[in-house]
């Protein structure tokens, strides 16, 4: 493969959903989801905005918003979600977080025999409690329906029959739809979830907290913002990219690992493959 159609290949599989060929919109897919999550991360994590009850119940109900979008966006399509449903998974998995959070925010202060210094790095932590908890519960709200339906599974294809495949211009047809299949994709994405929130939402507060007690921040305590806002992209640049190679897309699995019926109908090496989302 040329490097200028690797490039192309690069292009198409951020842009097009796998299971429907349309365009994802740019805000909500994975390539764009470092920009997209930043300022909401930054809101979560901002000390003077933790702080206040208002503020965290804002953040942590645009941060699901935002999760409901990208959820909801490169789900595994081959079995949608109702509108009704998608409204009812919002609003548990938005009540889950700002209850987690303003649960723990209170509680923190009320801990004993723990020092100042423990209880401010325990604060700062609340922010991800929520986020990890609602994250991967809201995965499951939004894919539940996968779950009970089952998603399209197809054949492992060799590379020849790929190819000759795609020369002909023939689709793979779907060999039926497994709900062990499904159970399993929306598992490994609920699990990336909490890796990617983990190094996001953990590694940022703490350093800052260390870094708020030099002498340089303590003088420029207009540059918190700016240095909040490096630390997360930073730590987002080089997370997400692990977070989303933990599970591939693209999931195969020996065919009688899922239900009986596909036990004999395994491509190559008795495999099956389906689409994980994510």
């Amino acid at each position: 493969m040329t490097p200028e159609l690797w490039q192309a290949k690069k292009i198409v599989d951020s842009t097009l959903h796998p299971d429907t060929g349309e365009p994802v919109l740019l805000p909500f897919r994975m390539s764009c989801f470092v920009l997209s999550n930043l300022i909401v991360t930054a809101g979560m994590l901002t000390p003077n905005l933790q702080s206040k009850t208002t503020g965290t119940l804002l953040w942590q109900i645009t941060n699901q918003s935002l999760n409901v979008a990208i959820n909801s966006a490169n789900a595994n399509k081959s079995s949608p979600l109702a509108t009704s449903t998608l409204v009812q998974s919002y609003l548990i998995a938005v009540s889950a977080s700002c209850s987690v959070a303003l649960g723990l925010k209170a509680l923190v202060p009320r801990i004993k025999r723990v020092s100042p210094a423990t209880k401010v790095i325990l604060q700062r932590l609340v922010p991800f409690a929520a986020v990890a908890s609602a994250g991967a519960l809201n995965v499951f709200l939004m894919r539940g329906e996968e779950i009970r339906k089952g998603i399209d599974i197809y054949p492992m294809l060799s590379d020849e029959e790929k190819t000759r495949k795609e020369t002909n211009g023939v689709e793979t047809k779907s060999l039926g739809k497994s709900k062990k299949a499904a159970t399993l994709a929306v598992g490994e994405t609920a699990l990336s979830r909490v890796l990617n929130s983990t190094p996001i939402m953990v590694l940022p507060p703490l350093i800052l907290v260390r870094l708020q007690q030099m002498e340089w921040l303590r003088a420029r305590p207009r540059m918190t913002l700016p240095v909040n806002l490096g630390l997360i992209l930073t730590t987002s640049i080089f997370a997400l990219p692990l977070a989303l190679a933990a599970f591939p897309q693209r999931q195969a699995v020996q065919a009688q690992s899922l239900e009986k019926e596909f036990w004999d109908k395994g491509g190559e090496g008795g495999k099956v493959e389906f689409n994980r989302g994510i």
